[in-house]
């Protein structure tokens, strides 16, 4: 059977994913190695300066930069579900690397920015010369919105933000970052609003770096009488979460997709395996159990794909996408978990090296099925809209 992926509605998508995926094998795959070396050894799941230097340089002459980036910024201006192909190539490869920018970011800006703030954060954000993180858990409020009492007051031409933040990642990169305050006096959404905060602002503290599973690093921030120009509040006042939902729903289309990339990766392991992996004189291809892993993992990967594509068209439409977007996010990471843990199971021992991209993926994804709403969370909200329930 042929495990390569269906065919994209679009020839324009169809030879971006063709592209992005000879990029992937071509100058991804090969760096794979010396990425699972680095992170085996405590250096860490990273890239040096030179490969992601010689990386950038790649994408910039295959076009692969801004994909879905304005043109007035000096992107391709593509639409999401030529982004979702893109992003299931790239996660086929256990490389710690991002076609520049970061998306999610992105639209929620092109959402609401301001001029100002169009010309100083988001044009060089999306020509590549400046990066972004969003910071939006705290220690007591992780993906209930009601708990954040991180809170920003106005005084003046400045707002003064005080409060924590957690789970936060690319902070040492950033130069900016997307920070979610209470405002308003609303116990859920109402009340909440963003703010562009730039890197070394006094009162903005990097208090500690938190190792993850899976080669990952995040970060807890203390607001101390953080002051911000009254310009960085970033659209309306306590109407934050709109846009915060925007740029949660592309982020969880990519999620979405990259799952089916990294389950599409394990399957073609676990299926090159059971052809020559021979148990008491049978192929292990031959056996039931490993063929109804391969089965299912066939079929869930048809299906997440075909959920990926359609939150795609939904969300470019401009469609209220939560219930599809909280339905992808756990199908898929779940899905993804599973293949992986089969494929891990049919290769034996070898599946659990650290030689090979299988276990660090599975860890990966294991951390996808908390950040971006855990799981019980997004069937919460999907079985309230289903049964009626005010959301």
């Amino acid at each position: 059977m042929d495990h390569a992926p269906a065919s994209p509605s679009s020839d324009e998508t169809r030879m971006l994913q063709e592209l992005v995926a000879k990029f992937v094998d071509h100058d991804l795959m090969p760096l794979e190695p010396a990425v699972l070396k680095r992170e085996a050894q405590g250096e860490g799941y990273k890239l040096t300066e030179d490969e992601e230097k010689a990386l950038h340089e790649r994408c910039r002459e295959l076009g692969l930069w801004g994909l879905d980036v304005p043109e007035e910024f000096g992107g391709a201006n593509l639409p999401l579900l030529s982004l979702a192909a893109a992003e299931e190539e790239m996660g086929r490869a256990c490389v710690p690397f991002l076609i520049p920018p970061d998306s999610p970011n992105l639209h929620m800006m092109l959402a609401v920015a301001t001029p100002m703030q169009r010309e100083k954060y988001l044009a060089p954000y999306a020509t590549g010369e400046m990066r972004s993180a969003v910071a939006i858990s705290e220690p007591g409020a992780g993906g209930d919105p009601a708990g954040m009492i991180t809170r920003a007051v106005r005084e003046g031409d400045q707002w003064v933000i005080n409060g924590r933040k957690i789970w936060v990642s690319n902070i040492p990169r950033a130069d900016f970052i997307i920070l979610m305050a209470r405002t308003g006096a609303g116990k859920r959404q109402d009340g909440i609003s963003a703010f562009i905060v730039e890197k070394g602002t006094k009162g903005y503290i990097i208090e500690r770096e938190i190792a993850m599973i899976g080669g990952r690093k995040t970060y807890e921030l203390v607001f101390d009488d953080c002051r911000i120009p009254a310009e960085n509040l970033l659209g309306e006042i306590d109407r934050g979460y709109a846009p915060m939902q925007l740029r949660l729903n592309v982020r969880r289309m990519q999620m979405g997709a990259r799952c089916v990339g990294m389950a599409r990766r394990a399957l073609e392991m676990m299926a090159e395996h059971a052809r020559q992996r021979v148990t008491w004189g049978v192929r292990l291809a031959d056996r039931q159990a490993i063929q109804w892993f391969a089965a299912d993992a066939a079929m869930e990967i048809h299906a997440c794909r075909l959920m990926v594509n359609d939150l795609a068209v939904k969300l470019g439409a401009g469609i209220d996408v939560r219930s599809e977007a909280s339905i992808l996010k756990v199908r898929a990471t779940e899905m993804a978990q599973t293949v992986l843990d089969n494929a891990m199971q049919t290769l034996g021992a070898m599946g659990m090296t650290k030689e090979l991209p299988l276990q660090l993926m599975h860890q990966q994804v294991r951390v996808m099925r908390i950040y971006e709403g855990p799981s019980e969370v997004h069937r919460s909200a999907i079985g309230r809209r289903v049964l009626g329930s005010k959301v």
